[in-house]
């Protein structure tokens, strides 16, 4: 005990082993929701049976687990890491989207995991930190939100394709849109009386009430012994051949920058909270923080779960006074326990898990309010981010839109010093991105 202690530095941070351990069960609690809802999202772009949904949970649950206590470990703070809400929805729709097999969609997410440790290892972070706007970086995260809230809607049924129009409201007439309902009401009450595990219990009530309903219901094959069969499940050279090298290394970027900056947010946000910041905002030992957190993207890829990243959820454990890396064990050996939850994933239907999804859309969409969206510099760019990524089911395209528009009004209002030379050289790449169709005809053959 006093070895953990020690480890943990205890006495120095002002906490105990009691203490910690609560905080890392409730870290657990508010964040084991994603279990089930990663399943979902990559069951419905994936288009998954039950097993399938199920192997998603197992293989979740055991990544989130073990990069959850490799984060405790090293880099000693209450940080815990899951698949990322947002990340999992480009590689479901976006990148499948585009026609890339479900495996070369996790190969994307194996490079571009990749990629940021390289940044981290050279210490190219600052440098792509001080290149994007912060009006950017709050767009991508609030555009992102509002991509995981229109996915919530249509997978709720309440959004759908059509109706003369290109998306139309869909008025509930089926047991499965008031299921939906249901589930939205519940959550939204649970998170405003501030119920602990609001999500999970959203997520159970209501698939309660939909297999009494029969809009679930149990698989006749339904077996209790988890199913590890997404690990190992990804191509690094199916995103290359289908989209392209300068295209699939775009997108790769894209994915990257959304990674990286949630990140740093949630790192910077939390440690503050927990009162382990520096005066001036910065995170002691950040170095080993980041490089866990990006390996867990990588790992995310190569367990063909999607990428994993530090959860903003890790504020809860704070709350109930966590401070250092044993509450991220402590939520970790929760996460390899919850394994064994994961066959359940099958029984549970979008219309349980797409109230989840719209919460965190919201979560996500509140960094808004940071954004001078009345200074036509910073505005209109984070419009285009925002508005493009769940009008285009592409967040590639959002971050391609904002970043080229702010160079253009920097440029027309003769600010071009202001302007960086990385966003420069991002800017000139997304215009080749959206030209790649016009390009080619006027190349010699």
């Amino acid at each position: 005990m006093d070895a953990i202690a020690a480890y943990f530095k205890f006495a120095e941070r002002k906490t105990d082993i009691l203490t910690e351990t609560r905080a890392g069960l409730t870290t657990f609690m508010v964040m084991v929701y994603i279990v089930f809802v990663n399943a979902s999202i990559l069951g419905a772009g994936f288009q998954l049976d039950p097993a399938g949904m199920a192997a998603v949970s197992a293989g979740t649950a055991l990544i989130a687990g073990i990069m959850t206590i490799a984060m405790g470990v090293v880099g000693n703070y209450p940080f815990a890491l899951a698949a990322g809400l947002g990340i999992n929805a480009i590689v479901a729709f976006s990148l499948t989207g585009r026609g890339l097999s479900p495996a070369g969609a996790m190969g994307i997410i194996v490079l571009e995991g990749l990629a940021v440790v390289v940044l981290v290892l050279v210490g190219f972070r600052e440098a792509v930190m001080n290149a994007v706007p912060l009006s950017l970086k709050r767009a991508i995260g609030t555009g992102i939100g509002l991509f995981i809230l229109f996915i919530g809607f249509a997978n709720g049924g309440l959004i759908k394709t059509g109706g003369g129009t290109l998306v139309t409201p869909a008025f509930p007439t089926e047991t499965g849109q008031f299921v939906f309902l249901f589930g939205l009401a519940l959550t939204f009450v649970l998170y405003a009386l501030k119920v602990r595990a609001a999500l999970v219990i959203s997520i159970i009530g209501t698939t309660i009430i939909a297999l009494a309903l029969q809009v679930a219901s149990v698989p006749a094959n339904l077996t209790l012994t988890p199913d590890f069969s997404t690990l190992g499940k990804f191509d690094l050279g199916n995103g290359f051949s289908v989209l392209g090298p300068l295209t699939a290394i775009l997108v790769i970027f894209a994915i990257m920058l959304t990674d990286f900056f949630d990140t740093m947010g949630t790192v910077t946000g939390v440690a503050a909270e927990a009162g382990l910041a520096e005066e001036d905002g910065s995170v002691p030992g950040v170095g080993r923080v980041l490089l866990v957190d990006s390996v867990a993207a990588a790992v995310g890829g190569l367990a063909g779960v999607s990428s994993n990243t530090t959860y903003i959820e890790s504020a809860a454990g704070v709350a109930e006074g966590g401070k250092t890396g044993f509450t991220s064990v402590v939520t970790g050996v929760l996460f390899l326990a919850a394994i064994l939850l994961a066959p359940l994933a099958g029984i549970i239907p979008t219309q349980a898990t797409a109230p989840a999804l719209v919460l965190v859309g919201y979560l996500m969409f509140v960094q808004v309010r940071d954004i001078k969206v009345d200074d036509l510099e910073d505005g209109l760019p984070a419009l285009l981010t925002m508005i493009l990524m769940p009008l285009t089911y592409d967040i590639t395209v959002g971050i391609g839109a904002g970043f080229m528009s702010w160079v253009l009004i920097k440029v027309a209002r003769g600010k071009v010093g202001e302007i960086p030379l990385l966003m420069w050289v991002v800017s000139i790449a997304f215009l080749i991105f959206f030209l790649q169709e016009w390009i080619p005809q006027y190349l010699p053959s």
